[in-house]
C-alpha cells in the first residue's frame, strides 16, 4: 500500500506538498536570487509552523504552567526562538539595534542542563502572551528585512551571514519538537484538537519482534565541511569506527513488548537498572512510561492533544534509563547480551536507505510531518530489512555525545554542543514524526540527559562488544568558570 493512502485529515494533501514547508535548504543549488527566495520561504514557514503549534493551547493561563518541572513554562519557549534570532544578529553585527532588551535577556537562556532532582524555580514576571505575539511579529519583520539585504553568495557556508539565519531557523525547528513534548504534558483541558495535528488511527497487536543479523565494517562518521545542508557544529569532523557484526531488532520496541517488562516487575527490580536509573526511579516512583495512563483497568496513551486507547503496535516512548533497564531485563530473560544500539551501529542500519532527506521525492518514514502528527504502527515503514530506521520516534543510543576529531565550535553559538560533552547526554538517532529541517537529516546529532523525555523510544541489539565511548571532556576549569559567569554573572550586551 502507498503510505500516502494512509494519511488522515485535510491538512495532509500529499506527503510531498506538506514537506515543502519543512525540508531544510540545499546550500549550493540555483542562483543567489532563487536562494534568497527559498530562505525567505523557509524562515516564514518555520515561524508560522511554530506559532501554529502554540495555537493549540486554548488558554493563556496554560502558557505559565510548568508542564515539566525541569523546564520553563511554555511562555518562555514561545518567546525564546524569536529572541534567539535577534541576539545572534546583534552578535554577528547584522543589526545594530535591539527590539526589546528586557525580552532579549529574559528569554535568552533555557534550563536544559538540569539534573532530574533539581527542580526549576518559578518566574513571576513573565510578559503577557499578547505582548510576546507582538514581539514575534516585530522579529519576523526584522529578519525578513535582513534576508532581503543579505550579501548572499553560493554555496552558503558557515562563515556567511546567511548561516546565522539558518541557525535561527533550525534552532526554532528543534524547539518545535521539544515544545510539542511540553504541550503533551499540559493538562488535556488546555489543549485543542485541531485538523492540523491529526493523529494516526491505526492500532492493532504488533508482530513479534526478532533479531536480524547485521554485517559490521568500518563506518566513517562526521559531516564534510562542504556538505550541501546546514549542520550544527557537533556534526562536523572525521571519525572512523570499526563496527563488529551484530544483531538488531527488526522493529522498534512496541508498547506491547514493553508491557511484558512492566508485568515482570521491571520497574520494581533493582538489578535491571543502572545506578543512575535506579536513583531516578526511586525519586520519581514511576511504574510505567510517562505518557501511559491506567483508568478502570484499561490502558490509554496521552498524545499531544488527546488520549487514545493504548495502540499496542506503536513504539513505546521512554527515556534512556527506562530503555536501558528493559535491555538488561531482556538480557536476563534470554541469557543474551542485549543493549541499546550505538551511534555507529545506527549508521550501519541507515546505509539501507537509498534516498536521503532532503532530496527524496517521497519520504521513506514517518518523519518531517509528512504522514502523521503522532507515532504510528512499528510495521508500517520498511527500510531495507528493518522498519523505522528513520522516523516514527527517535532511538536512544548507548553513545554519549562527544565531538569528532577536528571539532570547532561555531563562533555565533559556541555553547550549543560543548556543555553536552560530559558523558551525561546520550545521542538519539533517526528522528521522529515531528522532526523537520536539520533534525531529519542522516548526520544530525542531538543528545539529551538520560532522564529527559522526547518523542523517543528504542531498538535493541545483541552484541558481545561493549559500546564505543569517545571520552573527550571540554568542560575545563576555564570553560566552567565562563559558563557559570554567563548564567549567573553580570549582564553583558543586555543579555545576562
Amino acid at each position: 500500500m502507498d503510505h500516502r493512502e494512509l494519511i488522515k485529515g485535510d491538512f495532509h494533501e500529499t506527503a510531498e506538498s506538506y514537506s515543502k514547508r519543512t525540508r531544510t535548504l540545499l546550500l549550493n543549488t540555483g542562483t543567489a536570487l532563487q536562494k534568497r527566495h527559498e530562505l525567505h520561504n523557509y524562515f516564514n514557514e518555520t515561524f508560522s509552523l511554530y506559532e501554529e503549534l502554540f495555537s493549540s493551547i486554548n488558554c493563556n493561563n496554560a502558557f505559565y504552567l510548568t508542564a515539566d518541572p525541569l523546564r520553563h513554562p511554555l511562555i518562555f519557549y514561545y518567546g525564546h526562538t524569536a529572541v534567539f534570532f535577534i541576539n545572534k544578529l546583534i552578535l554577528t553585527k547584522q543589526i545594530s539595534q535591539r527590539i526589546h532588551p528586557r525580552y532579549e535577556s529574559m528569554f535568552a537562556v533555557g534550563v536544559d542542563e538540569m539534573s532530574w532532582d533539581d527542580l526549576a524555580h518559578p518566574h513571576d514576571d513573565w510578559p503577557p502572551v499578547e505582548a510576546i505575539k507582538h514581539y514575534r511579529d516585530q522579529v519576523r519583520e526584522t529578519v525578513s528585512q535582513v534576508i532581503s539585504s543579505l550579501n548572499l553568495t553560493l554555496p552558503i557556508t558557515w562563515d556567511d551571514p546567511a548561516w546565522v539565519i539558518l541557525m535561527g531557523i533550525e534552532h526554532e525547528r528543534i524547539h518545535l519538537e521539544t515544545s510539542s513534548v511540553l504541550i503533551r504534558q499540559l493538562p488535556l483541558e488546555f489543549v485543542n484538537v485541531t485538523k492540523n495535528w491529526s493523529t494516526c488511527e491505526l492500532s492493532d497487536i504488533p508482530p513479534k519482534n526478532e533479531l536480524i543479523a547485521v554485517k559490521g565494517g568500518v563506518i566513517k562518521l562526521g559531516k564534510k565541511p562542504d556538505a550541501d545542508t546546514y549542520g550544527w557544529d557537533n556534526e562536523y569532523g572525521k571519525q572512523s569506527i570499526e563496527v563488529a557484526d551484530f544483531h538488531a531488532s527488526k522493529y522498534l520496541t512496541s508498547n506491547h513488548e514493553f508491557l511484558s517488562f512492566i508485568k515482570d516487575d521491571g520497574y520494581q527490580t533493582r538489578d535491571y537498572w543502572t545506578e543512575e536509573g535506579w536513583k531516578w526511579r526511586e525519586f520519581t516512583k514511576v511504574t510505567m512510561p510517562r505518557f501511559w495512563i491506567i483508568r478502570d483497568n484499561n490502558y490509554f496513551l496521552r498524545l499531544m492533544n488527546k488520549e487514545i486507547p493504548m495502540p499496542w503496535n506503536w513504539p513505546v516512548e521512554v527515556n534512556h534509563l527506562e530503555s536501558k533497564a528493559f535491555c538488561n531485563w531482556l538480557s536476563r530473560k534470554y541469557n543474551k547480551k542485549i543493549r541499546l544500539l550505538t551511534e555507529a551501529e545506527w549508521h550501519v542500519l541507515s546505509t539501507t536507505i537509498k534516498h536521503e532527506y532532503p532530496t527524496w521525492q517521497t519520504p521513506v518514514g514517518n518523519i518531517d510531518l509528512c504522514y502523521y502528527t503522532s507515532p504510528c504502527p512499528i510495521n508500517l515503514f520498511k527500510q531495507g530489512d528493518f522498519f523505522d530506521v528513520i522516523g516514527n520516534v527517535w532511538q536512544w543510543t548507548d553513545t554519549p555525545i562527544n565531538s569528532f576529531p577536528e571539532f570547532r565550535a561555531h563562533p555565533a553559538y559556541d555553547d550549543f554542543s560543548i556543555p553536552t560533552f560530559d558523558d551525561q547526554h546520550n545521542l538519539i538517532k533517526g528522528g521522529s514524526w515531528i522532526s523537520t529541517g536539520n533534525e531529519a537529516t542522516i548526520n544530525s546529532r542531538y543528545a539529551f540527559r538520560r532522564h529527559f523525555y522526547q518523542h523517543a523510544g528504542f531498538r535493541y541489539v545483541e552484541s558481545n562488544i561493549p559500546p564505543y565511548v569517545n571520552n573527550q571532556h571540554y568542560q575545563t576549569d576555564k570553560l566552567l568558570s565562563e559558563y557559570i559567569e554567563f548564567h549567573f554573572g553580570g549582564s553583558y550586551f543586555d543579555v545576562s
